[in-house]
């Protein structure tokens, strides 16, 4: 009993760290005069919620480094298994992606880009979902949170193919994409949205913890997200066009 009450408490802790700190990072985002330079609203508030909620992780991994030998994949791991990781991902995303977006175009249920299709808004959304979306959501929801649950998770699932600290963690990255607020208490969400997040976490989770580095997963996550938002523009414009 008390084992099971540590590892609900401690997995209680990280999931309010791995919630709370992005909900912090969209408060300096919010305090930033974005407005400025992106009118739109397409890529520098996202920009930066994105380096501050990354950055404070990587502070928190430095400094849990500097007493423990804890390994959060930073190096390249099992090199020939990332590669294939990748590689797999890339071909299996593809397809999936024309299954989905022919379905989307017969069923006439297509959402277009949602900003002006500027060259502004086009590259520097597409920039910061190459060089961002993957570094730091990565960093965040595979390399510290199933490090950390992995300390008192020990166990795994489905004859031993998943482990526990990777469900959670899916779980949790999920739910990172349910917006919420305080004041006033407010919560929205799209279902499909969080179940795909937590469905593409779990993948993410196993390339981490197989290839022993976050790099792999970073790199599925960038590659998944350009190529969702460039067959988007695309689409928007032979659509509109």
């Amino acid at each position: 009993m008390v084992k099971v009450l540590k590892a609900l408490g401690w997995s209680l802790l990280l999931t309010v760290m791995l919630l709370g700190v992005p909900k912090f990072a969209g408060t300096v985002a919010d305090a930033v005069n974005t407005g400025a330079i992106d009118p739109d609203g397409a890529f520098l508030w996202l920009s930066v919620h994105h380096l501050v909620q990354a950055a404070v992780f990587l502070v928190f991994i430095l400094v849990i480094r500097l007493f423990s030998p804890l390994d959060f994949g930073l190096d390249w791991g099992r090199r020939k298994i990332g590669r294939r990781y990748v590689l797999r991902f890339t071909l299996i995303f593809s397809m999936y992606m024309i299954g989905s977006f022919a379905l989307i175009l017969i069923t006439k249920s297509f959402q277009p880009f949602p900003f002006p299709l500027t060259a502004k808004n086009i590259i520097g959304y597409l920039g910061f979902q190459l060089l961002l979306t993957g570094p730091s959501e990565e960093l965040i929801f595979r390399a510290f949170a199933i490090t950390m649950l992995g300390l008192v998770l020990k166990g795994r699932v489905f004859s031993g193919k998943v482990s526990t600290a990777n469900i959670v963690a899916a779980v949790v990255f999920g739910l990172a994409h349910v917006r919420f607020s305080f004041a006033p208490f407010q919560v929205s969400y799209s279902a499909m949205q969080v179940l795909y997040a937590a469905g593409l976490g779990l993948f993410y989770g196993d390339c981490y913890e197989k290839s022993g580095s976050v790099l792999y997963p970073m790199m599925m996550h960038s590659i998944g997200n350009v190529l969702s938002v460039t067959a988007t523009i695309l689409l928007t414009i032979l659509v509109q066009g």
